[in-house]
Parts: C-alpha cells; sequence; structure tokens
C-alpha cells in the first residue's frame, strides 16, 4: 500500500495568522482560533464581525503575514517528510493567506479555503471547500489506497486524525490532550518524525 502524510498548517508549520495579527493591531479577541472554539463557523463568523467593526481590509492581514516566517526547522522538516511520502497539507486557513507560507515550505500542496474580497479590499465572507474537509480528504485519499498518516494541534484537526491510519498530535493546548488523549503528543519535530516513520513502516507492509 502507498503511504501519503496529511498535516495541519497553522501553530504546525506556521505561527497562528489571526494570533499575530491580533498582536499587530491590538485587538485581543482576534487572538481566538479553533484552539478556543471547536466550531470554525461560530469562529469565522466572530472573526469577520471584528474585522467589519474595526474597518480592518485584507491588505491589513496580509502586511502583517509579509512579516511572518515558517517555524523554526519547519522548511526542513517539510523537506525530511516529502523524501519519504506524499505531503498534502489540509488547513482551514485561506488562500490569499498563505501563497507566501507555501513558497517559503517548498511549495507542497495545500487544501484549503477562500475568502470573498469586496472591492475596496474588505472581507465580506469565507467559502469553504467543503464541510469537516479535512475528514473528507482523508478518507478520499484511503479510498484511493493511501495509507493515511496525519497530524495536528486543535480541535479542527481531531475528525482527521480519527479517520487517518495513524494521527498524531503536536504541539496541542492541555485541553485537546484531555478530551483526546488516544492520540500520541508531540511537542517538536525530532519527536514527531520517529512516530511517522513507524506509520509509513506500516503502511508499506500492508
Amino acid at each position: 500500500m502507498m503511504n501519503i502524510i496529511c498535516s495541519d498548517l497553522e501553530g504546525v508549520f506556521i505561527p497562528e495568522i489571526w494570533i499575530n495579527v491580533a498582536e499587530k493591531t491590538g485587538i485581543e479577541e482576534l487572538k481566538l482560533t479553533t484552539r478556543d472554539i471547536p466550531d470554525y463557523n461560530v469562529l469565522m463568523k466572530k472573526r469577520l464581525g471584528i474585522l467589519d467593526a474595526h474597518g480592518l481590509k485584507l491588505a491589513d492581514i496580509t502586511d502583517v503575514i509579509d512579516t511572518m516566517d515558517p517555524m523554526s526547522g519547519a522548511p526542513e522538516f517539510v523537506a525530511w517528510m516529502r523524501d519519504k511520502a506524499q505531503l498534502i497539507i489540509l488547513s482551514d486557513t485561506f488562500e490569499q493567506f498563505a501563497g507566501p507560507f507555501m513558497r517559503k515550505l517548498g511549495m507542497p500542496t495545500l487544501f484549503c479555503h477562500q475568502l470573498k474580497i469586496d472591492t475596496e479590499g474588505r472581507v465580506t465572507d469565507y467559502c469553504l471547500r467543503q464541510q469537516d474537509q479535512k475528514k473528507h480528504a482523508v478518507a478520499a485519499l484511503k479510498g484511493l489506497n493511501y495509507h493515511v498518516t496525519a497530524f495536528g494541534d486543535s480541535y479542527n484537526d481531531v475528525t482527521m486524525l480519527k479517520e487517518a491510519d495513524q494521527g498524531f498530535l503536536f504541539r496541542p493546548p492541555a485541553n485537546v490532550i484531555e478530551e483526546f488523549p488516544q492520540f500520541p503528543v508531540t511537542t517538536n519535530y525530532e519527536e514527531l518524525k520517529p512516530l511517522i516513520a513507524a506509520s509509513l513502516a506500516t503502511g508499506a507492509d500492508r
């Protein structure tokens, strides 16, 4: 059986974009992520309301993104995985945010969502590629006879981890660890490498 790796993006390879925007703008409410609010639609509606209330436009967010870099060691870790198996990043970020990071990570494959932007550059809505897209992507890959190894850090990764043949948590908050004790927990890339390698070996033997 062929192997494929699926991972989250923010909190795994890059810093949380919305937290950095919050720190840049001083808007504390924008620090909320799926670590705090498990329902992604509730979280995004809240974010859109905050952007509108403060008159923030897409350019204000992308200006922050342009100052951000991947986490230390992330490009090398991505290269290590891609030498072992195909990698697909499954993220609930948006194409308008992710482009600069993908170039810095060596252009891995990314499945994510899109924002709706009006003629004045305001973020008016968001378009999900698919509800619970991470789980459905993993299920589709398994249907293509791939052995799927997956990892992520937050609530919105849990269905992906459950659907995968093997799932791991990476630097999760304490509440996620407590609620989902079935997933091995890792805190850095070096801890994650042997778990991924073991899962890939299992997939290769099937």
